[in-house]
């Protein structure tokens, strides 16, 4: 069974199945995508995440700002904390931080990311992180303020394996996108051969990097298995043994989601 480990439920293009996000969810299920975990770009979208999860048995939610997210007032991390208490999150995130556009001043997004990781770490729950072109700060402020022993996960990763083997040393595990099956990717793709296999997730961040051959269609949690297989081409390896020890990996960073292991949402 596969896991798509980073999708946004809530923003998905439903226009094929009707505007029916069960149909959506119900074709993966038929590719065999049983576990979805589904990221909060705004703590303002946390009800409707929360409402899809209580609808689906199959579907834990993260709770966080996107570090592009542009909002009149910052949470501070007891804010982040009381909305993740609340919703029932098994992970904070996504957060972290992205140098390539300006939209939110670079500054706002240090503060935010912190606010972030010091609400990961008085929980106890793992991180998910967005970083583009801010290697060596986000690298710092893991190693600042992360438990390694509760880690979390750079995700869609697309920087190089010295990063990747400095998060793993930090605690992380390193997401695969559909950007890995683009032709452009091969940096990407040798990352996904070295980096050792329990340190590995895979996720579709859909609606958007659809993979090979759905590239420039709004992507959907059941072409993960498109990710999968790439990643198993690349090993040499069956994508029965990426799905089952992708689906170990998220589990064990996700314990929240583990079945007997549900966060506590008073929602569901």
């Amino acid at each position: 069974m596969f896991v798509d480990s980073h999708c946004h439920l809530d923003r998905l293009d439903l226009s094929p199945y009707g505007g029916d996000l069960d149909l959506a969810l119900q074709a993966a299920r038929h590719r065999g995508v049983h576990r979805f975990l589904a990221i909060a770009t705004s703590l303002d979208g946390a009800p409707n995440l929360a409402e899809i999860a209580r609808r689906h048995d199959d579907v834990d939610i993260s709770i966080g700002l996107h570090p592009l997210h542009e909002t009149a007032a910052e949470p501070d991390s007891q804010a982040i904390q009381a909305c993740a208490d609340r919703f029932g999150a098994v992970a904070i995130g996504e957060t972290g931080l992205d140098f390539h556009y300006d939209s939110v001043p670079r500054e706002t997004q240090r503060q935010r990311f912190v606010a972030h990781l010091q609400a990961a770490r008085e929980l106890e729950l793992p991180v998910v992180i967005h970083t583009r072109d801010a290697r060596e700060e986000t690298l710092a402020l893991i190693r600042e303020h992360v438990d390694p022993k509760v880690g979390g996960v750079l995700h869609c990763f697309t920087e190089d394996i010295d990063m990747a083997r400095e998060a793993v040393r930090s605690g992380f595990y390193i997401s695969l996108s559909g950007i890995v099956t683009f032709a452009s990717a091969d940096a990407l793709r040798a990352v996904a051969r070295q980096i050792p296999l329990d340190r590995l997730l895979i996720e579709t961040d859909s609606p958007f990097l659809a993979p090979v051959p759905y590239r420039g269609r709004s992507n959907e949690p059941q072409w993960v298995v498109e990710v999968a297989e790439c990643i198993a081409r690349e090993r040499g390896i069956t994508v029965d043994e990426v799905a089952m020890q992708t689906r170990a990996n998220f589990y064990q960073l996700f314990p929240g989601c583990a079945p007997g292991g549900q966060a506590d949402n008073p929602f569901v």
